[in-house]
């Protein structure tokens, strides 16, 4: 890969990610697979869910929450920890912010990989971040 590609596939990478967000929280969950790959896994077994297989399986379950899904997610501190030419690994920071004003932070690590159409996340594990650092 040259730098110039490199740069493009963690600026594309970047996008995907952020992307989730502007998805969900505008209820077009049919247009999920610009993120995900149809049989995505996608774990939220830390937030006492399960490791959802498939687009199929993580569109139901964001129907089934309903209210209780966030009325925004917010992603940020995005790294790219490993890059080739056909998967890459990056965690994010995520922020939700629930309908009652509640905010809720997690960390998120994708596992992607190159499609004909783009990066697609592969495997999304979900980790709530319950208390602050302590040395």
């Amino acid at each position: 890969m040259t730098d110039v590609d490199d740069l493009a596939d963690r600026l594309a990478l970047h996008e995907l990610v952020a992307r989730h967000g502007h998805l969900v929280d505008a209820g077009d969950l049919a247009a999920l697979d610009e993120v995900f790959l149809p049989d995505v896994v996608y774990d939220v077994t830390d937030l006492g869910g399960t490791a959802m297989a498939g687009l199929v399986e993580v569109e139901a379950a964001a129907r089934r929450l309903g209210d209780g899904n966030p009325v925004g997610h917010h992603v940020t501190n995005v790294v790219v920890t490993s890059l080739n030419e056909d998967g890459a690994r990056v965690l994010s920071k995520g922020l939700g912010v629930a309908g009652d004003g509640t905010v809720g932070s997690v960390d998120y690590n994708d596992e992607a990989v190159r499609t004909a159409e783009g990066w697609r996340i592969s495997r999304r594990t979900v980790r709530a971040r319950r208390s602050p650092l302590r040395p």
